[in-house]
């Protein structure tokens, strides 16, 4: 009866096998997961967006060679007086892109990628009309673990009706022979005869759950993508996209302090006073407003009755890391987009990036230090060499002390 037993274990350990392939393959970074963390904030694969140029075909627009120069430090290669790097540069709004902490073989797998969305974009764009440019032909993300458990059910049901034939073969055989009915094995007799099926499950059961207890820990507190629905239908992009509010009119601290602040409905009646009804939800949601204040727009007069408008927080940093907006937008020259993404776009706000701590630490890593700022002038050339030995004078915040546990920790 070795037979059967071989052919138990056999599908176990090609279980094992796809299991750990489809985990390294997880684990592994790929060109849409690079893509996706250090491109979207300011690129689209299909048109451009306010901050940076669409990316469809960019490899036939230019050698892969200048790409990886460009990606690790556009700088330099405008600096250089590259004629179509500083075109870029000069057509948005002079705005440089970060240098990228990225590797040869990292850029290459980011330039597939984009490959591969190129040629998919017309398609994606023509099924999907009315997606924004962030979001066209973006793929939903690939998890093949139910294909696993498929294929390894479908194995083990295979095994058991081949064990079964064995069985009623060797019945067969013994009934023609007289031979008598073995005795049969039951619980732990069964398990102490078949240590290597035991084993192999054990083994296996553990890989399942080491891999998929690893994803479910590492995802816990990172709410990328989350859109909840809001007590009134305010659009994003009406306001700062069609109607180009600066964000700062409505959140106000950003430039100031710490938080970047919700507006108060008082903010919204400075146009909605006048302006009673909107061209998307007519008069619905500024009828809100009105509510949430107690307001007669009729009479122009405020009643007594207010009471707060219960907006969903979208952003939520753990309580242990401190974030300022003021030192990134009014002291680093951070545009609202690089955390937010293209919220001009957006019709319900989302949380665009995943504000993990690796997240942050490589943007400090590629970042520049804002020139602008005249507390800049205090680092000397010569300061600049003691950053850089191979002479790029290029000072990233990382070189700064924009790594140091303290600055968001203490």
């Amino acid at each position: 009866m070795r037979g059967p037993k071989f052919l138990f274990a056999l599908p176990l350990l090609i279980f094992s096998l796809l299991f750990l392939n489809t985990a390294q393959t997880q684990a592994a970074p790929d060109g849409e997961a690079i893509f996706k963390q250090n491109c979207t904030q300011c690129h689209a694969v299909s048109g451009d967006v306010v901050i940076g140029p669409g990316l469809k075909d960019v490899t036939k627009r230019r050698p892969k060679e200048w790409l990886h120069k460009w990606i690790k430090n556009s700088g330099a290669v405008i600096k250089s007086g590259d004629a179509y790097a500083v075109e870029l540069f000069n057509k948005f709004n002079k705005t440089a892109m970060p240098a990228q902490n990225l590797s040869d073989e990292e850029i290459d797998g980011l330039l597939s990628y984009i490959e591969k969305k190129s040629s998919e974009a017309p398609a994606a764009a023509a099924g999907a009309p009315g997606a924004t440019a962030g979001e066209a032909g973006t793929e939903e993300e690939s998890d093949n673990t139910g294909m696993i458990l498929i294929i390894g059910a479908f194995l083990i049901g295979l095994v058991y009706v081949l064990t079964l034939i064995s069985r009623r073969l060797a019945k067969a055989v013994r009934e023609r022979n007289g031979e008598p009915e073995p005795e049969q094995l039951k619980g732990m007799s069964w398990a102490r005869q078949n240590k290597t099926i035991v084993a192999l499950s054990i083994i296996l059961l553990i890989l399942i759950g080491s891999v998929k207890g690893w994803y479910a820990l590492s995802s816990i507190g990172i709410s990328q993508n989350y859109q909840p629905d809001q007590p009134i239908a305010f659009s994003h992009k009406l306001h700062a996209g069609e109607m180009n509010i600066a964000c700062i009119y409505c959140h106000s601290g950003a430039e100031k302090g710490k938080a970047a602040g919700i507006p108060s409905a008082n903010v919204c009646m400075n146009c909605h006073k006048y302006v009673k009804e909107g061209k998307v939800t007519g008069k619905v949601e500024i009828a809100k407003i009105y509510a949430a204040l107690d307001y007669d727009p009729a009479t122009q007069q405020y009643g007594p009755n207010q009471k707060p408008i219960q907006w969903v927080r979208v952003h939520n940093l753990p309580d242990l890391a401190y974030f300022n907006h003021a030192q990134h937008t009014k002291v680093g020259g951070q545009q609202c987009q690089t955390c937010h993404g293209p919220v001009q776009e957006m019709t319900v706000a989302k949380q665009f990036a995943p504000l993990t701590m690796a997240w942050c630490i490589q943007c400090h890593i590629a970042t520049p230090v804002n020139k602008a700022n005249k507390y800049y002038e205090n680092f000397k050339p010569v300061d600049f060499n003691k950053y850089h030995g191979t002479g790029d004078s290029t000072l990233t915040v990382e070189k700064i002390g924009g790594t140091e546990c303290s600055k968001c920790h203490y």
